[in-house]
C-alpha cells in the first residue's frame, strides 16, 4: 500500500518542440495513427490479386481507420493503371440484352462523338450517292426494261381477249375482261338476255382466256417482284459501296477493338436495311423495331439508335479510382435501368442504363461501411455473388427474389476486377465469420485498427502535426505549444493510459473546433491552452446534468453517502453511469449484514433482479475468499446480505467486489470502518486486488461528493495498484493531492486496504472475524444438534 504523490496522477506533456514548423513537416493520417499492424495486413490484402482477399477493416469508430484506409488506397492507386470506359450500345439482333464495349481510358468519350459523326458521315453521303446522275440513270434505265417487259406482256393479254371476243378493261380493283360482240362491249346486262346457247359460248371462252391470262398475271407479278429486289439491291450495293470508306476511315482509331468493329458493321447493316426509315423517305412515322413496347417514331429519332450510351468516363482519370460509398443501397452499388411514361406506358432502352459503384470503380478500389451495407436489403447478397463471379449485372431489384416477370433489359455483364474494404467494428466481423462461410472466402484479410498508440516523443510531435495538418485543412487558428500539450494531454485521458494517445481523432477535432470558436471570440490569433480547458469544461456541461443532479441529491442529503465517522459493515463503493456521450462517477454506500447460517453470501441487488451476471460472479468469489481464508478448521456458517443501498437500477460488473469484501469483513469483525474513503476495485479468491475501468471517473466523481459536503484534508480514495498507469486526473484533483486535502492509496491485496480503511492490522481484523465465525459454527451446531 502506498499513497500516491501528484506526479503519478496525471502524464504532463512538454511544450518543448511541440510546434510544427513547416507544412512539410506533415505526416499523411496513415502514419499518425501508428497502426502498423492493421496497415501491414491492408498492404498485404492489396498486393495478393487472387480471388477472395478483399479485406475488413476493423476498429473502434472515430479512431481515423475511414481516414487512414483512403489516404493509403489514393497513395497506392496513384501508381496503377487507369481502367477501361464501359460503354452499352444497341444489340440490333436482340435489342432486349444491350452491348457492353470497354476501351481504354478516353477511347469512349470519343467512341461517343466519332459514331455521330460517322452516322452524319453516312447520311450526307448515301444522300449525295442516291441523288448522283450515275445512280438516278442506272436506277431508271432499270425501271425502263421493266416498263418494255410489262408493256409486252399486257399487250399480249389484249390480243388473247380480243382473239377470244373480249376485251380488257382496267378498274379500280385490277383488270376486268368484257364480252365484244359484233365489235360492240356487252354489258352483264345485256348477256342475260341472250340465249342460253350464247351465254354458254361465252363462259366456254372466258374461261379459256382466264387461264391463259392468269399465266401471264404470274409472270407480271413475277417481274414486279423482281424490279423490286433489282432496286433494293441495286440501291444495297451502292449504300455499302458508299459506307465501306467512311467505315475504313472509323476504324483506323480503333484497329485494337474488334468488338467495335464489329458493332460498326451492325451499324452499316441495320442503315442498309432500314435505309428509307435512316434517310427519312417513308411518310408519316415508323416503328423502332424492337422495344419494350411497340411505339411510332419520327425518322430523326431513328438514329438515336446508333449512339453510345457512356456509363464510365476516365478520361480524366489519374491512377485506378478509389471511392467511398456510404449510402450502398442496391441500385447505387450495381446501377439502375431507368423508365420514362411514354403515351400511358413505361419506356426505357440501353440509353438509360446507369451505372452503379461497382462500374465507376472497377479496375480500383471500392470502400463500403459495413453496417450500411447490412441493412440496405438485397446488398451484400448481390455484392458476394459479384465477387465470386467476377462480373457486374444490371438487373431489376425485384428480380433477385423472382419477383419480377415483366419482359425488361438485361444489358451484358461487365468483367469485374476490384478490391472491395469494408469497414465495421469487431463485433460484426467476429459475427460474419461465424456464421456467413461465403463471408470467410471472400474476405480473407483483416486489418485490425487499434484505438490508442505508445505516448513517445515521435508519436507526440506526429499528433502535433496532424493538428497543424487539421488547422490547415480547415482554416483554424493555430495551437499555441501550452494548447497543444493539453490535448495530448487529454487523449492520453480518452486512452486511460499515461503511456498511450488516443486514436479517435474524431474526437479531439471537435475539442479543436470548438476552442477555435472561443479564440475567435476572445480575437486571439492563436488557439491558446485555456481555450482548449474551456472547450472542454464546455463538453462537460453540456452533458453532466444527471451528475449535477444525483450530486445535488447528495448534498440535500436524499443520497445518503457519509465521508465522515466510522461505521461498522458500512463502505463507500464508486461505480460509474455511462449516458452514451458521457461517463461518470457515482459513490454508493455499499452495506453488509451477517447472522449464523449455511454459508451463502446472499446478492440483494441480483435476489432482486437488478445484478448483473459479472456483478453476480464477484460474490461468488467473496464466497470463495471466505473459505480460503476463514473456512480451513470450520465450516462456514454464516448467512451474508450484500446490498447498493438506495440503487434502483442495474448494477453490473465486478469492479466493486473488494469493497463489498471490506464491508463484510467490517461486519464480520466488528471493526468499523472510516467513511472518508472510497473504495473500488475487483479482487479474487486470494485476496488480490484487480484492475478496473473507469478509475479517473471514480476519483473525480468521489472527490466532487467531498467538496460539496466539505474537504477536512483526510479523505480519500483506494484503487488497485494496476491502475496507477491509467490516471489522467483534473488538474483540480491534483493541486488537491499536492495541497494534502486529498489522497490517492493504490494497494495490492485485501489486507492492505483493511488496514487503511479501519485503521488496525489486517491480523487483528481477520482474527476478530475468525473468532465470529466460529461462534457462528457454534450456534449452528447446537440448533442442529437434536435434544437429548
Amino acid at each position: 500500500m502506498k499513497e500516491l504523490t501528484p506526479k503519478q496522477l496525471r502524464a504532463v506533456c512538454s511544450v518543448k518542440g511541440l510546434k510544427c514548423k513547416s507544412s512539410a513537416d506533415f505526416t499523411p493520417l496513415k502514419d499518425i495513427v501508428g497502426q502498423k499492424r492493421a496497415l501491414q495486413a491492408l498492404s498485404f490484402g492489396l498486393e495478393i490479386s487472387d480471388h477472395g482477399f478483399n479485406i475488413y477493416v476493423s476498429g473502434g469508430h472515430g479512431t481515423g481507420r475511414t481516414t487512414a484506409v483512403t489516404t493509403y488506397l489514393n497513395e497506392i492507386a496513384s501508381k496503377e493503371p487507369v481502367p477501361s470506359d464501359v460503354l452499352y450500345v444497341s444489340n440490333f439482333s436482340d435489342p432486349y440484352q444491350p452491348r457492353a464495349l470497354m476501351l481504354s481510358a478516353g477511347k469512349g468519350k470519343a467512341l461517343v462523338v466519332d459514331l455521330d459523326n460517322f452516322v452524319e458521315a453516312a447520311r450526307n453521303s448515301i444522300t449525295k450517292m442516291l441523288e448522283s446522275e450515275e445512280f438516278v440513270t442506272s436506277r431508271e434505265d432499270r425501271r425502263s426494261q421493266y416498263e418494255r417487259v410489262r408493256n409486252d406482256i399486257l399487250t399480249k393479254m389484249q390480243e388473247k381477249a380480243q382473239k377470244a371476243g373480249f376485251a380488257l378493261r382496267g378498274t379500280q380493283t385490277g383488270l376486268v375482261i368484257v364480252p365484244v360482240v359484233e365489235g360492240e362491249e356487252v354489258k352483264r346486262s345485256q348477256v342475260a338476255k341472250m340465249s342460253a346457247e350464247e351465254r354458254e359460248s361465252i363462259e366456254n371462252r372466258r374461261e379459256v382466256l382466264e387461264t391463259e391470262l392468269r399465266k401471264l398475271f404470274r409472270a407480271l407479278q413475277t417481274l414486279e417482284r423482281e424490279l423490286v429486289a433489282a432496286l433494293k439491291k441495286m440501291e444495297e450495293d451502292a449504300v455499302r459501296f458508299t459506307l465501306n470508306p467512311i467505315i475504313d476511315d472509323f476504324l483506323d482509331e480503333y484497329t485494337n477493338y474488334p468488338e467495335v468493329s464489329e458493332f460498326i458493321h451492325d451499324i452499316a447493316k441495320d442503315i442498309t436495311e432500314n435505309l428509307s426509315i435512316f434517310m427519312g423517305r417513308q411518310e408519316g412515322n415508323v416503328t423502332l423495331p424492337p422495344q419494350q413496347q411497340s411505339r411510332r417514331i419520327s425518322p430523326e429519332e431513328f438514329s438515336k439508335r446508333y449512339k453510345a450510351n457512356l456509363i464510365v468516363d476516365n478520361s480524366e482519370q489519374e491512377g485506378a479510382p478509389v471511392m467511398i460509398i456510404t449510402n450502398p443501397t442496391y441500385s447505387n452499388l450495381f446501377g439502375r435501368i431507368e423508365k420514362e411514361p411514354r403515351f400511358g406506358t413505361l419506356f426505357t432502352d440501353y440509353s438509360m442504363i446507369r451505372p452503379g459503384a461497382l462500374h465507376k470503380v472497377n479496375g480500383g478500389y471500392l470502400v463500403v461501411p459495413v453496417r450500411e451495407l447490412l441493412t440496405s436489403p438485397l446488398s451484400y447478397p448481390a455484392l458476394k455473388r459479384a465477387l465470386q463471379n467476377n462480373h457486374v449485372v444490371i438487373e431489376e431489384p425485384a428480380e433477385q427474389v423472382g419477383f419480377l416477370s415483366m419482359k425488361t433489359l438485361r444489358p451484358e455483364s461487365i468483367p469485374l476486377k476490384i478490391k472491395v474494404v469494408i469497414i465495421g467494428d469487431p463485433f460484426i466481423y467476429q459475427q460474419l465469420y461465424i456464421l456467413d462461410p461465403d463471408f470467410r472466402e471472400l474476405f480473407k484479410v483483416k486489418a485490425d485498427f487499434d484505438t490508442s498508440m505508445d505516448r513517445t516523443e515521435k508519436n507526440i510531435r506526429l499528433y502535433c502535426q496532424f493538428i497543424r495538418s487539421l488547422t490547415q485543412k480547415e482554416e483554424l487558428r493555430e495551437l499555441a505549444a501550452e494548447a497543444i500539450a493539453e490535448v495530448v494531454d487529454y487523449s492520453s485521458r480518452l486512452a486511460e493510459n499515461q503511456a498511450k494517445l488516443s486514436v479517435h481523432f474524431g474526437v479531439i477535432a471537435d475539442i479543436i473546433r470548438e476552442a477555435n470558436h472561443y479564440a475567435k471570440e476572445d480575437r486571439k490569433r492563436l488557439i491558446e491552452r485555456k481555450h482548449i480547458i474551456k472547450a472542454l469544461e464546455a463538453r462537460l456541461y453540456r452533458s453532466n446534468l444527471l451528475e449535477e443532479k444525483i450530486r445535488e441529491l447528495i448534498e440535500k442529503e436524499v443520497i445518503l453517502i457519509t465521508t465522515k465517522g466510522e461505521v461498522v459493515g458500512q463502505i463507500n463503493g464508486l461505480s460509474v453511469l455511462s449516458l452514451g456521450d458521457f461517463a461518470f462517477g457515482r459513490p454508493s454506500r455499499v452495506t453488509a449484514s451477517v447472522a449464523p447460517g449455511r454459508g451463502r453470501v446472499i446478492d440483494i441487488e441480483r435476489e432482486a433482479g437488478l445484478g448483473g451476471s459479472i456483478h453476480h460472479k464477484g460474490v461468488h468469489i467473496l464466497s470463495g475468499y471466505l473459505s480460503e481464508k476463514f473456512g480451513r478448521d470450520k465450516p462456514l456458517s454464516l448467512s451474508a446480505r450484500l446490498v447498493f443501498e438506495q440503487s434502483y437500477s442495474g448494477v453490473e460488473g465486478d469492479s466493486a467486489s473488494s469493497t463489498e469484501l471490506y464491508a463484510l469483513l467490517s461486519a464480520l469483525s466488528g471493526v468499523p470502518i472510516q467513511q472518508r474513503f472510497a473504495v473500488t476495485g475487483s479482487v479474487n479468491q486470494h485476496g488480490e486486488i484487480q484492475a478496473i475501468g473507469g478509475v479517473n471517473e471514480k476519483i473525480e466523481g468521489y472527490f466532487a461528493v467531498c467538496k460539496v459536503t466539505g474537504l477536512t484534508g483526510d479523505q480519500g480514495v483506494l484503487i488497485p495498484k494496476a491502475n496507477i498507469q491509467n490516471l489522467m486526473l483534473k488538474e483540480e484533483i491534483v493541486k488537491a493531492v499536492e495541497a494534502g486535502k486529498f489522497h490517492i492509496f493504490a494497494v495490492d491485496t485485501i489486507d492492505e486496504g483493511i488496514e487503511l480503511l479501519t485503521g488496525r492490522p489486517a491480523s487483528e481484523i481477520n482474527k476478530l472475524a475468525d473468532k465470529r465465525l466460529q461462534e457462528m459454527a457454534n450456534v449452528m451446531r447446537e440448533f442442529s444438534t437434536p435434544p437429548k
